[in-house]
């Protein structure tokens, strides 16, 4: 019987030193599962950036082919220099002829699908034909897919932009 009431002493003993320990043990491990929780967090947020980006990568891509599209429908004016644009054209070019309108509509559609508003200045476009082959060149800003950590020290305006350009015989 003694035997027993000293194991109980002992047991007993072990249970009141390990009090203090629980409340630790869950304290680092809250504070491991927070850490964990933030890096999850950082690495979403990189992810809906670059996501963003690869989906404006794409619209560029498909706009340089729509207004390929219309020059191949409309052929003797491409090969004859009508929708050829005098470098990056960032504002939305007058309608007139059919030429001119599918300029005027390409650089609108451009600027509502990769920039913020039907006037963005930032996103521009450029054909230029000669002798059927023809190089389409599509910029945009793509500073919403950086890391804009330390912006405006020593960072250039323009360096955030990007272009895309298709090169093809009509």
């Amino acid at each position: 019987m003694r035997k027993q009431h000293a194991h109980h002493k002992q047991q007993a003993h072990r249970a009141r030193r390990q009090r203090g320990a629980g409340l630790i043990e869950v304290m680092i491990a809250v504070l491991v599962m927070g850490v964990g929780l933030l890096g999850i967090a950082a690495m979403q947020a990189t992810a809906l950036r670059n996501s963003q980006s690869s989906l404006e990568s794409s619209q560029a891509v498909i706009q340089t082919y729509a207004i390929l599209d219309a020059m191949r429908a409309n052929r003797d004016a491409a090969l004859g220099g009508a929708y050829n644009l005098a470098g990056m054209t960032c504002a939305v070019p007058a309608a007139g002829t059919l030429a001119q309108s599918d300029l005027n509509q390409w650089v609108t559609s451009l600027k509502t699908s990769l920039g913020s508003s039907a006037a963005d200045p930032t996103v521009c476009g450029q054909v230029n034909c000669a002798a059927g082959l023809c190089t389409i060149s599509v910029q945009w800003d793509d500073s919403r897919a950086s890391n804009d950590a330390g912006a405006g020290i020593g960072k250039v305006a323009s360096a955030n932009n990007r272009q895309v350009s298709t090169v093809t015989r009509l």
